[in-house]
């Protein structure tokens, strides 16, 4: 279990997102800087005990309206080769030292255990307790879940709406980055998903609501 390290960090998380957000094309803001608040998440843990991985949920306040976003984290004490392209930034933590920030969905550690939890493998980690379970998400997997193709190879495609993270041989992987609650609070599971995750957040407002993190479908041939 990862232990956490309740200290202090610079830049904070929130300053890092703040700066990348507007970058992505699924970010809904506008013209001007994101209004962040965090409003949720979970942990995975890394069994080697070397990358953090933690799933932010973050409320953005700055538009007409408020957008919540998942932003998966992966946090390195070194550079992850090949993966610039997803850094955010770098951080200095009061224990750990200085830190590598990166979008999680290019991390090839992140990608397998993101993949071992929808098979029910590993169980998701309380955000701000160590060795504590996070009842509150859950998963499911319809079927045999492939491991990822090598440590490594998989690619990260956003598009408008999130992440497709195309790891697995026949499977496409998606990330649902901006986040919409379902009425009642169940899991809206798509009847043609193979496999999900879901969780709660809170709404700017303080209202609890839950909805999709994650999706698996089958990947279209060609």
């Amino acid at each position: 279990m990862a232990v956490i390290h309740h200290t202090t960090i610079k830049p904070t998380k929130l300053e890092l997102l703040t700066s990348w957000l507007p970058g992505r094309p699924w970010y809904r803001g506008g013209a001007g800087e994101p209004e962040l608040a965090a409003a949720g998440g979970f942990r995975l843990d890394d069994p080697a005990g070397e990358v953090g991985i933690e799933f932010i949920v973050v409320n953005d306040t700055s538009g007409p309206q408020p957008v919540s976003y998942l932003a998966p984290l992966a946090y390195r004490g070194a550079p992850l080769a090949g993966a610039e392209q997803a850094l955010l930034g770098t951080m200095q933590h009061g224990v750990l030292g200085q830190r590598w920030i990166y979008d999680a969905g290019h991390d090839p550690v992140f990608v397998a255990e993101l993949l071992a939890l929808i098979a029910g493998r590993v169980r998701p980690q309380h955000r701000n307790d160590s060795d504590t379970v996070d009842h509150d998400i859950t998963r499911s997997c319809s079927g045999d879940l492939p491991a990822p193709v090598e440590p490594g190879a998989a690619t990260a495609t956003d598009d408008q709406e999130g992440t497709l993270l195309h790891a697995v041989p026949g499977a496409a992987v998606r990330l649902h980055r901006v986040l919409r609650p379902v009425p009642g609070g169940a899991d809206p599971v798509p009847a043609d998903a193979a496999g999900h995750v879901a969780g709660s957040w809170d709404l700017p407002d303080g209202t609890r609501v839950r909805g999709l993190y994650v999706t698996v479908r089958p990947e279209p041939a060609g």
